[in-house]
C-alpha cells in the first residue's frame, strides 16, 4: 500500500516543481520579445522604436504594452529593451548596446520604479536619467519620450507615493531640458485611482509569483487577478494590469502618431 502512495506523492511533487519552474521561467527568466541582442545585430528594414526600461517594459509580469504597440504599428519594428529589476544605473550601463546600437528612430523610456523601491537618492536618479537621455540623443537621431512613473500601490497618499513625486518631477524637468517628449503616465493613472478606496503598496516576490502562476497556469487575465485583490491598475502593486497597460499604449500611440505627422 505504501509504494503506490509514495509514487503518487512523488509524481505530484514533480508536477508541482515543473509548474513552479515554468512560472519562474516565463515570469523572471525568459527574454523579452525581440530584445536588442536579436533585433539590433543587423540593419533593420523598418524604422525601429526601442522601448527601454525595467520589468514593466519587458512585459512578462503584467501587461505587454510593447506587444500592443507592435500590433498597432506594423510599419515600425519594436525592440523591447526592458530588463527585470533594472534601475537607471543598470540602464545607463547598457544604453550603448541596447539602445544606441539599434539605430532607433524613436525611443521610449519608462525607468525609475526600482530606483524608488531601492531608495536610490534622487540626485543620483536625476543624474543617471539625464546621462541616458544625453547618450541616446548624442549617439542617435532618435526622438525620445520619457514616461512618468506609475504609482506604487494604488493609495496615492501612501508614503512611498509621496516619495515618488520627486522622481516624477525630475522626469518632467529632464524632458523639458533635453527637448524630449513627456508622456504623463502617472497623471493618467492617478486620475483613475483618485476615486474609491485603494490598497496601499504591498509588493513582495511571493505575491508576484502567485500572480504570475494565476496568469500562466490558470489563464486568468491580469485584470481578473488584480480585481480579486482589490486592485485596478496594478496587478501586484507594481506591474500593470491590462487596463494599466492600455493607458501606456494609448500615450505611446499618440506620441508615435504625432511623430509620423510631423
Amino acid at each position: 500500500m505504501k509504494r503506490p502512495i509514495i509514487i503518487t506523492l512523488s509524481l505530484l511533487l514533480a508536477a508541482a516543481l515543473c509548474a513552479a519552474g515554468t512560472v519562474a521561467y516565463l515570469t523572471f527568466l525568459r527574454p523579452a520579445d525581440n530584445p536588442p541582442a536579436d533585433a539590433c545585430a543587423a540593419k533593420g528594414t523598418r524604422p525601429r522604436v526601442v522601448a527601454a526600461g525595467a520589468s514593466m517594459t519587458q512585459g512578462s509580469l503584467g501587461a505587454d504594452w510593447v506587444g500592443s504597440l507592435r500590433a498597432a504599428f506594423p510599419a515600425y519594428e519594436f525592440v523591447n529593451a526592458g530588463s527585470n529589476g533594472n534601475t537607471t544605473a543598470d540602464l545607463l550601463e547598457r544604453v550603448d548596446s541596447d539602445i544606441v546600437a539599434c539605430r532607433p528612430a524613436a525611443v521610449t523610456l519608462l525607468i525609475g520604479t526600482n530606483d524608488v523601491r531601492n531608495s536610490v537618492p534622487l540626485d543620483d536618479y536625476r543624474a543617471n536619467l539625464r546621462a541616458i537621455v544625453d547618450r541616446v540623443k548624442s549617439g542617435t537621431g532618435a526622438h525620445v519620450a520619457l514616461m512618468s512613473l506609475p504609482p506604487l500601490g494604488e493609495n496615492l497618499d501612501a508614503p512611498i507615493n509621496r516619495t515618488l513625486t520627486g522622481y516624477n518631477a525630475a522626469i518632467k524637468d529632464i524632458a523639458s531640458q533635453t527637448g524630449s517628449g513627456y508622456l504623463p503616465l502617472h497623471e493618467r493613472m492617478a486620475d483613475v485611482l483618485r476615486h474609491g478606496a485603494r490598497t496601499s503598496y504591498g509588493f513582495s516576490f511571493p505575491l508576484a509569483f502567485t500572480v504570475a502562476a494565476q496568469h500562466y497556469l490558470l489563464r486568468r487575465t491580469w485584470d481578473e487577478i488584480a480585481q480579486a485583490g482589490g486592485r485596478e491598475l496594478l496587478v501586484d502593486h507594481v506591474h500593470l494590469t491590462d487596463r494599466g497597460g492600455a493607458i501606456v499604449t494609448e500615450l505611446a500611440s499618440g506620441w508615435l502618431t504625432g511623430l509620423a505627422k510631423a
